[in-house]
Parts: structure tokens; sequence; C-alpha cells
């Protein structure tokens, strides 16, 4: 019997960043599976209403017997607060049999991993997303001594970025905290991230890098991501 793993994860419609960015740090055995929720803006309504067909999307990646399942979306996992994104976790496991991560709690485990606790945030987010974030983030325990976003509602927009992007956004970023975080899994990134740490001497995690980790892991496969995070 072949040994051929498959991850599975559940994404906003919109997102184009995340079947471009996991498939390049899997190894050649594991495929990545996407099944699609609808989204097109980036806003706390959008994101609340997505959320609803999180588990109708997981049960379609248990058709294909994924090992494990993500729900790949950062602001959608957090967007409720401390709990929600444990609660996505446990419907998704249920629905594919198997583990199941959420971004908003991978980002947490990843940032543990590294002993982070003071960071500084960047998004492509709008002030009102921003806020959600911090919030979420503080109450898990970290000091955000700084956030800041782009602005962009348009999903499609945010996925047109590129990792010169991610590049002059972290630019203003004091270094003098124990880690980076730039959220939004359709914000590509993950090819920055060993630049931007050698040139600011700190982790730097990113909603993708935190979630194909934190999936490889429950699903008991190694991840040769890039940055400390996977060293």
């Amino acid at each position: 019997m072949s040994e051929w793993r498959r991850l599975g994860v559940v994404v906003p419609s919109s997102n184009t960043a995340v079947e471009r960015e996991f498939p390049r740090y899997v190894p050649e055995d594991v495929s990545v599976h996407a099944s699609r929720m609808p989204l097109e803006s980036v806003t706390a309504a959008a994101l609340d209403s997505m959320s609803d067909r999180a588990v109708e999307c997981a049960e379609l990646l248990s058709h294909a017997d994924v090992d494990a399942v993500a729900y790949a979306c950062t602001t959608g996992s957090l967007l409720h607060g401390p709990g929600f994104d444990a609660e996505l976790e446990k419907a998704l496991s249920a629905a594919i049999d198997g583990p199941a991560v959420a971004t908003a709690l991978s980002v947490d485990r990843a940032l543990e991993e590294l002993g982070a606790k003071r960071i500084a945030v960047r998004t492509p987010y709008n002030e009102e997303l921003n806020a959600r974030e911090r919030a979420y983030l503080e109450a898990a325990g970290y000091e955000v001594v700084s956030i800041a976003g782009l602005g962009i509602e348009d999903n499609t927009a945010i996925g047109a970025l590129a990792p010169d992007d991610v590049t002059e956004q972290v630019a203003s970023v004091d270094p003098d905290v124990d880690a980076v975080f730039v959220s939004c899994t359709n914000y590509p990134t993950l090819s920055a991230v060993g630049p931007l740490e050698s040139d600011l001497g700190i982790p730097v995690v990113t909603s993708n890098g935190a979630t194909v980790w934190d999936l490889g892991r429950a699903a008991g496969v190694g991840i040769e991501g890039p940055g400390r995070l996977f060293h």
C-alpha cells in the first residue's frame, strides 16, 4: 500500500496563496488538497458568514481521506476571540475523524515554540480587523508592541501582494521585540522569511508558515520550511 500522505486545507474561496506556498515545503510523498468557503472581502461580517461553511468543507476533504486538516484563515479563526479557534479545531476534527488545526491557534503554538512574548504584528487588514487581532493576541498573553495594516479588504488584491511588500511593511518594525508576526494566509510571505530574519536578527512567523508547520505536526509529517520555526 502506498505511503502517500494527504493534507487538507479549508480556505476562503479567494485565497490564492495557500496552494502556492504549502506544496513548496511538504515532502514529495505528501499532497495538499483544498476545499473552499465563499469569501471575497476581508471584513468581519464576511468572515463571520464564511465560517458557517467550514465543517461542510472539511467533510468534503474527508472524502479524500486526508490525514489532517487546517482551517487556513487567520482572522476567520480569531474573529470571536479565544475559544472560537478551539471550537473550530474540534468541529473540523470530528468532520474528518482526524486531527485539525486552525491558523489562529497555530500562530499561538508557533510563538510559544519560539518563546516569543513581545511581538510586532504586520497585516494587510483594515483597522477593525487589526483591533480584533490585537485583542486576540493580548488575551492569549502576548504583548503587542505594534500592529499595522495595509487597509486592504479585497482578498484578491491581498493575494496579489508580493514578498517585497512584506519586506517593506516589516522594515518599520523596532527589532526590540521577541518576534514579528505577519498575518493572513492569503499574504504571500514565506520566501521573505529567511532574509527578514537575517536582517532583523529575530524570528519572523507568518500565518502560512505557522499553519503548515502545525498541520505537519498534527499529521506526523516533517515540514522543511523557512526560518527559525522549522529549525
